[in-house]
């Protein structure tokens, strides 16, 4: 067992209540990179999930569905969250429980987990306040974020811990490629919050490769797709739009390693991982969102814009960007990935966070 300040008696048995266990899905699979990131920390970890796909996790852990791939009601997969939990609880005791993404399961199984002396830890990095999000962050012993403006709430039990990019998978290539024209990399849903539009219009009289990595999310209709491919065939802009759709993270990384640029233009509130993965390949990342500011540092002028609907300041950006030579971008790009490694990287996230869910409190380095 890796060594860590928290004693080993006080990390025998993890619970971790996950919102989907895939590692192939293209948005949440790379919670089976966390989950293995923390096993090693624990004689054993239980995973409650709602959804259960392709696993690939460590030998000590053992993972378990509410069943919402079976197609259960939410009923039904209410009655086996409380079944589950029920067994798992009285068969194990637990040193902690951590809940990624899991508001609702944070607040459901809070009162079950407090009577049995366990603290729950929850990881919630949204702009949306609902329900579950204020009840998780009453019952919850912390709550733990990327970054204070990534929790919608004001509360003393926040502590902001970076967002876990795997910088040994996120990584420039080994052989890097230099595309021409320049290519400008996008890896988002399909949603006006997004703004893939706005990129569409800054980048119209460019010279580049326009990639859209990425769908639309379950549940969502297909109206802000249809609106890009409307402006892409107003715009005739055919032969430099390419949308990839949803890929998995071997592709993704792939399409950020042939950028020119990437592009995040998600709000003040989103602190998009999908940024700092771009810059973990050392990608000159443009972004919309302050909380970048620690990591765009002396390049924020020409990094950051002052909205994400700012197509102009965007258009000027990236002009700029592709005046560089490619030894100046490579430089840029460095800056970057050196800050995500220094403050966003799964290593420091994993050690952090056990401290917070034993201790409450940050460690001091």
């Amino acid at each position: 067992m890796p060594v860590h300040p928290i004693p080993e008696k006080n990390r025998r048995r993890l619970l971790i209540f996950n919102l989907r266990t895939d590692a192939d899905d293209h948005i949440l699979g790379f919670t089976t990179q966390w989950i293995n990131a923390l096993a090693p920390y624990y004689e054993a970890v239980d995973v409650l999930t709602t959804h259960k796909g392709t696993l690939a996790v460590a030998d000590n852990v053992t993972v378990y569905s509410t069943g919402r791939e079976d197609g259960l009601s939410r009923p039904q997969q209410l009655a086996r969250f409380y079944q589950r939990l029920g067994t798992l609880i009285t068969k194990h005791h637990y040193n902690a429980c951590f809940a990624h993404m899991q508001p609702l399961f944070a607040s459901l199984g809070a009162p079950l987990l407090t009577l049995r002396g366990v603290a729950t830890t929850t990881w919630y990095t949204h702009r949306q306040i609902n329900r579950s999000v204020v009840w998780a962050e009453r019952l919850s012993f912390r709550i733990v974020s990327a970054v204070e403006s990534s929790f919608p709430l004001q509360t003393a039990k926040l502590r902001p811990l970076g967002h876990g990019i795997n910088t040994e998978f996120f990584a420039p290539s080994a052989k890097p490629t230099r595309k021409q024209p320049p290519r400008i990399v996008q890896v988002a849903r399909l949603t006006d919050i997004k703004h893939q539009h706005i990129l569409l219009e800054a980048s119209r009289e460019l010279d580049c490769k326009i990639i859209f990595v990425g769908d639309i999310p379950d549940g969502y209709d297909d109206a802000y797709k249809q609106r890009l491919h409307q402006i892409v065939d107003e715009t005739d802009m055919h032969e430099k739009v390419i949308f990839a759709g949803a890929q998995n993270p071997e592709q993704v990384r792939e399409w950020y390693q042939s950028a020119t640029v990437a592009v995040n233009l998600s709000p003040a509130g989103l602190f998009d991982k999908a940024a700092l993965e771009s810059m973990a390949c050392a990608v000159p990342t443009i972004v919309s969102n302050p909380a970048f500011a620690p990591l765009t540092g002396h390049h924020q002028a020409l990094l950051h814009i002052p909205a994400p609907d700012d197509a102009d300041s965007l258009r000027d950006r990236l002009t700029h960007l592709f005046a560089l030579s490619n030894d100046e971008r490579q430089h840029i790009g460095e800056v970057l990935q050196f800050g995500v490694h220094q403050q966003h990287s799964l290593d420091s996230l994993v050690f952090k966070l056990i401290y917070v869910m034993h201790t409450g409190n940050l460690p001091q380095f």
